[in-house]
């Protein structure tokens, strides 16, 4: 079945045999046209059809050109040009000019009660691109969030590069701890700060948006939460421990298995983990490092088992660290500084580029994982930090005074 984007070829029909006299000349006209690209590269222009849920089974070069579209500032006969599959295989060298349009997709959140973290950049970012995105907000902050977003100081950190302002189309209260009303204990139940929100355990919520909306093609997972985080591992408790996991890492288990029969073959689910899932991160205690650890894991395994069973994506973007909201409360340690701002300190010092890491450099990693130009990755944990990831030693370790400085990256902070 053809997508309304996806031309009919006049050779649809050919015989599989018939089209090696088409295959002997698309090497000589695909070397032809991206001649014409090199001459003509600034006049590239957006296919307007581009990742609007393509047919699965169109080749990946001619999702997105349809007839009359614009190559290299040509126009392009698709249904009449018999080269027109070299003419789109050349149209991969200018896969920037191809405009990503997530109008029509369902984005669903999870994890955001302000605008300082990664989940909004995130948010913005999908929003960017035309998705409607519905946000997943823990129960407690619900209220404060909602009269966040009516502040007119918030306008700012709502706009979206058209100048116009993030529109959220639903918020739901989630409390991802709890897959349905039975798992609620008591205390929480009776707690004042749930009272009036309504339904809000995963199963609930999915149940709330598959009537709200019938679908979801993307879903984010942006929580953590580990009551014991300022805890050396030694004395984290077995309820503390277990908490952590259970809000860090099962809760992604619990959302893709209840999402993912929501979502559309091609769709992509994201989370956030961090470098203590690999690497020993002092401060970051709790059983938390544990927590992403699992988390990682389960990106691969829930990978091979969604993607068999609906054909979805799962990958899990390692961030380096930033100053929210949530980060600023792990605790201050000695010297008066925060976990998070040494943390950022020892990244600045130690890492590839020493650029500081914003929000925006993992919402724009998320956007491009949840579109087509990532189709055939899943199962990975992509780093967003700068490099950091990559070094086995500290530069401004003792062990390196007397040796020459190296450079800062141009552009970085002195």
């Amino acid at each position: 079945k053809s997508h309304p984007c996806q031309p009919r070829l006049p050779f649809a029909d050919t015989p599989r045999g018939a089209m090696a006299p088409l295959a002997a000349r698309r090497s000589t006209g695909l070397a032809a046209v991206a001649g014409a690209l090199g001459l003509a590269a600034g006049s590239l222009q957006a296919f307007s059809c581009a990742f609007l849920a393509p047919s699965p089974s169109s080749p990946p070069a001619l999702r997105g050109l349809t007839t009359g579209s614009t190559l290299a500032g040509a126009s392009v006969d698709v249904a009449g040009s018999s080269d027109v599959l070299a003419q789109a295989r050349a149209a991969l060298l200018a896969r920037k000019a191809l405009k990503v349009d997530l109008t029509g997709k369902v984005a669903f959140i999870a994890g955001v009660a302000d605008t300082s973290g990664y989940g909004w950049a995130i948010a913005r970012e999908l929003a960017n691109a035309g998705a409607t995105v519905l946000i997943g907000t823990w129960p407690p902050v619900l209220k404060l969030f909602e009269g966040t977003l009516k502040k007119a100081s918030t306008n700012e950190a709502r706009k979206l590069d058209d100048g116009s302002l993030m529109e959220i189309a639903k918020i739901y209260p989630l409390d991802a701890m709890f897959d349905a009303p039975e798992d609620v204990p008591e205390d929480v139940k009776t707690n004042k700060r749930y009272a009036g929100v309504g339904q809000y355990t995963i199963g609930e919520v999915v149940e709330q948006v598959k009537a709200d909306y019938g679908k979801v093609d993307i879903l984010v997972h942006s929580l953590a939460n580990g009551p014991e985080v300022t805890k050396p591992l030694l004395e984290t408790s077995r309820q503390g421990y277990l908490a952590a996991s259970s809000a860090s890492a099962y809760s992604l288990v619990s959302m893709v298995s209840r999402f993912a029969p929501l979502m559309p073959p091609g769709g992509s689910v994201l989370s956030l983990s961090y470098i203590a899932s690999q690497r020993v991160i002092p401060g970051y205690g709790g059983g938390m490092s544990s927590a992403k650890a699992q988390l990682e894991s389960d990106t691969r395994t829930l990978a091979w088992e969604a993607g068999r069973k609906y054909g979805i994506r799962v990958n899990t973007i390692s961030a380096g660290p930033l100053k929210s909201r949530a980060a600023s409360a792990i605790g201050t340690g000695p010297g008066g500084k925060t976990f998070i701002e040494r943390a950022i300190d020892y990244s600045t010092s130690n890492a590839p580029l020493t650029l500081p890491l914003y929000a925006e450099n993992v919402g724009t990693t998320a956007l491009c994982l949840s579109t087509d130009l990532m189709a055939g990755v899943t199962g990975m944990t992509m780093y967003v930090d700068m490099g950091l990831h990559a070094m086995g030693t500290a530069i401004d370790s003792p062990a390196y005074e007397g040796l020459d400085k190296p450079p800062m990256t141009p552009g970085s902070a002195n």
